[in-house]
């Protein structure tokens, strides 16, 4: 077979890119470790085929290989993350491969709402970083016309606060890995992100995470899209940024109101009632604790008995039931989105091949979409 003369140190690079170690690769590769550190010392080269594979493990253009420099690469949006107060640097494959799409898609969309008129209902936004936590509470909830009170489960809260995002013209999306186990997006490394634009805002939520924490996460990044802010997140409590430090205001607020969580606070016991107050509010132990911290109704070291009790009982939980397939690919790439593009393709505007493409899935399940989205 003939070899795919690459530069070495490309395939090193972008190995690491991918978050892999060699025997990590041989193994997806199905070659021997010792064949992979011939590729990258430049004794040997892979053939066609193997480097094409080797493109799709990585998450790497297969043309990127063949490149005399080792590509530099940067986020796309405004990278708002810290640990320990430093930026955080190399972002993973993955990372990057889900902003690209979702860029797509927004690009997209855009395009399909100017077209259709609906620049009229374009989302400005009057707030900025500066703009106080009340102010920008008080406008998110009147313009988001959300019920008084919380009624159902999460689910049905969080599918509720979605509806009235998107009726205002933001996409909501998100996924917990790039089709497959091999391609997650990892929590520890970001929790979401906005980006922000006046025809087609979009947050999107890494679902990877706690069910109850995506709900903090998503009025987190919608926070973003109010004051016109693009970025990357982690929501740490530790991170210092201007921005960060609002939006988790504006989230916590939003959330859980101060004078709500004050009064029942008075009536009950917290330790042993948080998860009871966390399901009141319909958010995780985490944010009522964080919120209970900041206004000064327990200690640093009560907060971080509670984080680790949480992070102990999340990690014994697991949900393996849920929806069908077509019904979970709605909710995750934005119901609005989603409308949109197989409404396009169903009237032969699209080719069903692109609107496969948009929307992750083979050509033939455009059709079973439009029968969930009623289409």
């Amino acid at each position: 077979m003939s070899k795919a003369h690459i530069n070495p140190a490309n395939i090193t690079w972008a190995r690491e890119r991918a978050g892999m170690t060699a025997s990590e690769l041989s193994k997806r590769l199905n070659v021997k470790e010792e064949q992979v550190a011939s590729w990258e010392s430049g004794e040997d080269s892979p053939t066609m085929k193997q480097a094409r594979n080797l493109a799709d493990c990585t998450l790497v253009s297969f043309g990127l290989f063949f490149a005399k420099t080792t590509p530099q690469e940067e986020l796309p949006i405004p990278d708002l993350r810290t640990i320990d107060g430093k930026g955080v640097q190399k972002p993973s494959a993955s990372l990057i491969a889900i902003i690209r799409t979702v860029m797509e898609r927004q690009d997209w969309y855009k395009e399909y709402r100017l077209e259709n008129l609906y620049h009229e209902k374009s989302f400005k936004t009057k707030f900025t970083a500066d703009s106080p936590v009340d102010d920008i509470v008080k406008d998110m909830r009147a313009r988001l016309e959300l019920p008084t009170r919380r009624t159902g489960k999460w689910d049905d809260y969080e599918r509720t606060v979605r509806n009235h995002i998107e009726s205002l013209g933001v996409l909501v999306m998100k996924e917990r890995d790039l089709g497959g186990a091999s391609k997650p997006l990892h929590v520890s490394e970001f929790r979401g992100f906005a980006i922000y634009d006046e025809i087609s805002p979009v947050v999107f939520i890494n679902s990877a995470d706690a069910k109850t924490a995506q709900l903090f996460t998503l009025i987190h990044e919608l926070a973003h899209i109010w004051i016109g802010q693009s970025g990357l997140s982690d929501i740490s409590p530790n991170n210092h940024r201007k921005e960060e430090v609002k939006c988790n205001a504006v989230a916590a607020e939003f959330l859980v109101p101060a004078n709500e969580l004050l009064d029942i606070w008075e009536h009950e016991h917290w330790r042993l009632d948080v998860a009871a107050i966390a399901n009141h509010f319909h958010v995780s132990r985490w944010v009522i604790a964080r919120r209970a911290l900041t206004l000064g109704l327990i200690t640093q070291d009560e907060y971080s008995q509670e984080i680790r009790k949480y992070v102990v009982d999340y990690e014994k939980s697991s949900d393996s039931s849920g929806p069908s397939y077509y019904r979970t690919k709605i909710s995750r790439l934005s119901k609005s989105f989603a409308s949109a593009v197989v409404s396009e393709a169903l009237s032969g505007r699209m080719l069903l091949r692109d609107a496969g493409h948009l929307l992750g899935t083979k050509p033939l399940n455009v059709k079973n979409l439009a029968k969930d989205l009623g289409i």
